[in-house]
């Protein structure tokens, strides 16, 4: 294990055993943006912490579904229990279909959902914010917080706000309906824009307790290992007979304890095929300053999970969504980043080729890419420049 993860990591166990019983946390009014999996376990997590909470949905199936059922119901990991909604008589999560409603009194604004979701938000936002207030996109991806801020200049906002991105939450989640079965997932890395105020950060540490603040957005950026883990498993990974090179019977199912990401990366070649694109991700983060990347093993634990920590593969119906949010908002930053300092990027572009194929749209063009927001240079070191001043939040 390299010196610098291990640091990580015992600053992780550090921030897990203080004492967050303060009865007025940091961040007492929270706002969700998002009904999916990620808005109701965020919502679930901050009720439970006794922050006041708001959930916004622009779609009424996520609002019908969560009203009609009364409540979120956390299962395995975490604060087990059920979180009410709309209740007056006692603490809930407060529901609602008006964006400006939502946001108005929160000091934390939880952006969630796939990459596309989080343009919308920004565009849609950026009239809607005050001074002072938190944006935190979870999880955020390569380059989510930039690509956030500049998207809110471009819509006209000219308020004081600090962008974070936070790269995985502190549970992964298998979805029935409005009951989430959690596990816990690993450390994670997280950065804000403006760099500087770190404080935000450390407060975010209450609500999310895997949280590690990162150097800043290009360290917590390029520390995001989801794209490719997501998308070798899902394309190229095992599920059956994992690890003992035997296939099932003719009509047999995978056993359920199978289904995980971990298990869909036990085979030699799905290894090997991750290793590669790690040491891309590794040589282009060295070109910008970041050299202290995990690992290989502590790359695939903290985005994959383990033995202890399982994180379960997405249902059939939610591959494509995964596979298309991995590709957008993991690989093609990378591949972006790059071209910018002069790094080829072969496997990583062959798995966004392929994922092109098997989703029947050219993924490319959906990405994040550095020069749609104007970033260019000569060479690498200007690259590295710029990319820096971005991330203190000089532009």
């Amino acid at each position: 294990m390299s010196a610098e993860f291990e640091e990580f990591t015992k600053a992780l166990e550090q921030r897990a055993e203080k004492d967050i019983s303060n009865p007025s946390p940091a961040f007492d009014q929270v706002a969700i943006l998002g009904g999916g999996a990620h808005g109701k376990m965020l919502g679930a997590l901050c009720l439970s912490q006794n922050r006041h909470v708001t959930l916004f949905s622009a779609y009424g199936s996520e609002l019908n579904a969560l009203r009609n059922a009364g409540g979120i119901t956390i299962r395995g990991d975490g604060p087990v229990g059920t979180y009410q909604v709309d209740l007056d008589s006692s603490p809930s999560i407060q529901t609602t279909a008006e964006l400006d409603f939502a946001v108005k009194s929160a000091q934390v604004i939880f952006l969630t959902g796939p990459v596309h979701k989080h343009r919308t938000y920004a565009m849609v936002l950026a009239e809607h914010l005050q001074d002072g207030q938190t944006l935190v996109v979870a999880p955020g991806r390569t380059f989510a917080a930039l690509e956030v801020r500049t998207l809110l200049k471009v819509g006209g906002c000219r308020c004081d706000i600090t962008v974070v991105e936070v790269q995985n939450l502190p549970y992964w989640s298998v979805t029935q309906g409005n009951v989430l079965n959690l596990s816990e997932s690993g450390a994670c890395t997280g950065a804000a824009i403006p760099g500087r105020r770190t404080d935000i950060l450390t407060d975010l540490e209450n609500i999310l307790p895997n949280l590690v603040p990162a150097a800043n957005m290009l360290h917590s950026s390029f520390a995001d290992a989801s794209g490719i883990v997501e998308s070798v498993g899902l394309m190229f990974g095992e599920s059956a007979a994992v690890g003992t090179g035997k296939s099932l019977p003719p009509g047999a199912e995978p056993l359920s304890e199978h289904q995980n990401f971990h298990s869909l990366l036990a085979s030699p070649r799905s290894q090997s095929l991750v290793s590669a694109a790690f040491a891309e991700r590794r040589q282009v983060a060295s070109r910008f300053g970041v050299r202290n990347l995990p690992d290989d093993d502590q790359w695939r634990q903290m985005y994959a999970g383990g033995a202890n920590k399982i994180r379960f593969r997405p249902h059939d119906e939610q591959i494509a969504t995964v596979l298309r949010n991995a590709v957008t908002g993991s690989l093609i930053p990378l591949q972006s980043a790059g071209r910018l300092a002069g790094v080829n990027t072969p496997v990583t572009d062959s798995l966004i080729t392929v994922a092109g194929a098997l989703l029947g749209n050219d993924v490319g063009a959906a990405g994040r890419r550095l020069e749609s927001w104007g970033i260019s240079a000569n060479n690498a070191d200007d690259a590295r420049k710029t990319m820096e001043s971005l991330a203190r939040g000089e532009y």
